[in-house]
């Protein structure tokens, strides 16, 4: 079984029994944004949180290995060459499907605005390491029927 197929088994099961990516997220005790990114095939599961993940949506067999899988992150763009760019970039690429999923789940179908938005960059002091804090805030913006 392949990382595609599990991750259309797994829709298909959300979809089937009415669940949310926080839902599924919470019965594996994992986050959110983690869980639906390796139910997109962007992440690789422990072998723990594939089985509970197996168990609970009762996936065909073969899906926890798929899911333990490491993911090819990759998608068919241009890269930048910028080092922080590139990071950046590579952020949207790996988790953008699972922003998308989230976002649309919490608000509908739409999208986040670009124009009416504020961005935060801010320093947290670890003594692991200083973190960059990146905050995005844009007004959303549902698609409409005519």
């Amino acid at each position: 079984m392949k990382k595609i197929d599990v991750t259309e088994a797994i829709i298909l099961a959300k979809k089937e029994r009415n669940l949310t990516w926080e839902g599924i997220a919470a019965e594996l005790g994992m986050g959110t944004v983690w869980v639906t990114s390796a139910c997109l095939g962007m992440n690789s599961m422990p072998e723990a949180v594939a089985e509970k993940l197996c168990a609970y949506l009762e996936l065909p067999e073969g899906a926890k290995a798929a899911l333990m899988e490491y993911p090819t992150k990759a998608w068919d763009k241009e890269v930048p060459q910028d080092p922080l760019i590139y990071r950046l970039y590579e952020v949207v690429g790996v988790y953008g499907d699972t922003l998308k999923e989230v976002i649309q789940e919490k608000f509908g179908d739409g999208i986040m605005s670009a124009i009416d938005f504020t961005m935060d960059v801010a320093k947290e002091e670890n003594p692991k390491g200083d973190r960059v804090v990146l905050t995005l805030n844009g007004k959303f913006l549902p698609y409409k029927a005519w």
